[in-house]
């Protein structure tokens, strides 16, 4: 079973329309036995990371996601589901996030040139060899819509990055967890490819 947490954040029916698209059925889910018992689990998001924070935690779904992580279930977080990962954000001070990888999320500087938030393709810089990327070129183009990106404590666990008003983590990987701050799900063929990859990624694949 493939799990979208649909928990009130948007870009839900995008994800779902690209999984079916790889001919694969999701189910959007807001239980925690149904996401303890899938096979991979997507976390979407657009919107403020403090009001994403607190439907999860209204919701009840900020346990399940953390045992479903440490289950090894490969899980991707999408945007701000990305964003949502790490332990904090500029974006609302005071609010924790899932802290599931150390790092927080900045706000793009005020740059000449450099609009905000940044709409549209940008290309990505790959590095340490991401599952998410095998077979996507160096420099493949994907779709961006955010004002604020991670900045990962661990130099490591990014696997990609591109270059705005400043560097962004624009894709993150540690053992079964995964995020993406683009949307592939609007990233034309690169985009299905890397959600490919991800469905492609068993349970026992995932490193300790």
């Amino acid at each position: 079973m493939i799990a979208i947490i649909d928990y009130d954040a948007g870009n839900i029916k995008s994800v779902e329309k690209a999984v079916r698209k790889l001919g694969r059925e999701p189910l959007l889910i807001r239980s925690a036995e149904k996401i303890l018992a899938a096979d991979h689990v997507i976390l979407p998001g657009v919107g403020n990371f403090g009001d994403a924070m607190e439907r999860l935690r209204n919701y009840e779904l900020i346990g399940p996601i953390k045992q479903a992580v440490k289950a090894g279930i490969p899980f991707l977080g999408i945007c701000l589901g990305e964003q949502l990962l790490f332990e904090s954000s500029e974006e609302s001070p005071g609010a924790e996030g899932l802290s599931l990888l150390k790092g927080k999320c900045l706000r793009f500087e005020e740059r000449e040139g450099f609009k905000i938030p940044q709409i549209g393709w940008n290309s990505l810089h790959l590095q340490y060899s991401g599952r998410l990327f095998l077979g996507i070129p160096e420099q493949a183009y994907v779709y961006f819509v955010h004002s604020y990106y991670v900045k990962a404590d661990e130099l490591r666990c990014v696997k990609a990055t591109c270059q705005y008003a400043n560097i962004a983590d624009a894709s993150v990987e540690s053992g079964n967890l995964f995020g993406c701050q683009f949307h592939p799900e609007k990233s034309g063929e690169t985009g299905l490819r890397i959600l490919r990859n991800f469905l492609e990624i068993k349970k026992e694949d995932s490193p300790c």
